[in-house]
């Protein structure tokens, strides 16, 4: 996504428009039962990030042009709990460019959204998913839907952007919706705030910033429950380290899980994500 200025004040926005999510609705995607052991970072002279500068509201220049963002924070706190954030690093570069660096020894972890494939697999080794990106109903205020979701759309007109994994999605598991495919984000946005559809299907996250917008003229909430669905939507957020590290992929995976233990995690989604997509 990219990051012009207008993107950062939307966040500002959404701050203040925003109601801040209650700590225990956001999911934790941990094992509460198995707890990793702290592990040794001494063979690690320094601990360096790889990350961008055009994924809002991860990675992003401020108005005052420094890097920002939810992954610029969670690298200092993972560093932080691994007792190196005097020897922690992090450097912004073209996204096209990053898994080059990754493997030339540039830095030792990717965070920045690099699909977790097949193919992705046989390059790096990545850490547990910290985020995944839920799909959501939104419909506007006079429409009332309740639980549960998939009888009450039945017969009601969705719309979704044509093309996508949310249409799939759709298409796939609410059969008895309506369907009605637009081009674009903005015409399925324009067609729920005019009432040529009863709801619409998509990205939660993109559409918590939305919400709250000016465009949206607080027309529209969400409803139902956040559908995390890795077969149609991906494995969500993790970081990527070369293939020959599994040491440090175990320690990232140990500083993630306290981080979301103690409220680390939380505190950040609060911070860059105030209307809670989940």
């Amino acid at each position: 996504m990219r990051n012009p200025k207008s993107l950062v004040l939307a966040l500002m926005l959404a701050i203040a428009a925003g109601q801040p999510a209650a700590r225990a609705d956001i999911p934790s995607f941990w094992d509460a039962k198995q707890r990793l052991a702290k592990p040794d970072m001494t063979p690690f002279q320094r601990l360096r990030f790889l990350t961008t500068t055009d994924f809002f509201p991860f990675n992003f220049l401020d108005t005052d042009r420094r890097l920002n963002g939810l992954h610029i924070d969670l690298a200092r706190a993972i560093c932080s709990e691994l007792g190196m954030l005097n020897r922690c690093q992090i450097q912004a570069l073209p996204f096209e460019e990053l898994e080059s660096a990754l493997q030339r020894g540039d830095g030792e972890a990717v965070i920045a959204g690099l699909a977790i494939t097949a193919e992705s697999r046989e390059k790096f080794l990545f850490s547990r998913s910290y985020m995944m990106f839920p799909a959501r109903f939104v419909t506007r205020r006079d429409v009332q839907l309740s639980e549960p979701i998939y009888k009450a759309i039945a017969g009601r007109r969705v719309g979704v952007v044509s093309g996508t994994a949310h249409e799939t999605m759709l298409r796939d598991l609410f059969t008895q919706a309506t369907l009605v495919s637009f081009p674009g984000e903005r015409e399925l946005e324009n067609a729920l705030t005019q009432g040529s559809v009863d709801a619409i299907f998509g990205d939660g996250m993109r559409l918590s910033f939305w919400l709250p917008s000016e465009a949206a003229k607080n027309c529209c909430v969400f409803v139902g429950g956040a559908y995390i669905a890795p077969e149609y939507l991906g494995r969500g957020l993790a970081i990527a380290v070369r293939s020959d590290q599994p040491t440090l992929a175990q320690a990232l995976n140990y500083a993630l899980q306290e981080i979301d233990a103690d409220g680390t995690l939380s505190d950040l989604y609060l911070r860059y994500f105030p209307v809670n997509f989940y």
